[in-house]
């Protein structure tokens, strides 16, 4: 396989890998730029731990090649990373959302996805946007709560 240069922004900033066009984005993102938070889970795009943000939308990382992302904007984890927080990023501290934290970095980013295309989001709204994302702790009621809150922060801000 030949390697290939691949130009895409990352969290804003526009970034080159030098690497395979069919390699995950996924590996991309953690061994090429070394952003760890984003997270390999199953490597079949099944339970929502690599998610990322491309161009707006919530996708897997795992199986999407890096050649895909060419000349597109790229979200991870470490974007939530602001001062102040992201709301999503207080919100799931305030409702202890987390107890492993091995997928809380895929369900903010769908989270986030939503929360950017529909400000005020149902709950129904908010459990379909994270089907996607599996959380063997069973902390879904307080992940849930703490989108609700996000949302509810960031229309406060918005108004």
């Amino acid at each position: 396989m030949t390697d290939t240069d691949v130009t895409f922004r990352v969290n804003g900033e526009d970034r080159t890998v030098r690497t395979g066009a069919d390699i995950p984005l996924l590996y991309a993102l953690r061994e090429e730029l070394g952003l760890k938070g984003t997270r390999f889970g199953c490597g079949d795009a099944a339970c929502g731990a690599c998610t990322v943000i491309v161009d707006g939308a919530a996708v897997t990382s795992c199986d999407l090649p890096v050649s895909a992302v060419a000349g597109k904007a790229v979200e991870t984890v470490e974007s939530l990373d602001t001062d102040p927080a992201h709301p999503l990023i207080d919100a799931a501290i305030d409702h202890q959302a987390a107890q492993c934290g091995y997928c809380l970095p895929g369900i903010l980013m769908a989270a986030k996805a939503l929360l950017e295309r529909n400000s005020r989001p149902e709950r129904s709204e908010i459990i379909a946007a994270l089907d996607g994302n599996l959380c063997r702790c069973g902390t879904h009621t307080r992940i849930l709560r703490a989108v609700e809150q996000a949302a509810a922060v960031m229309a406060e801000t918005c108004e």
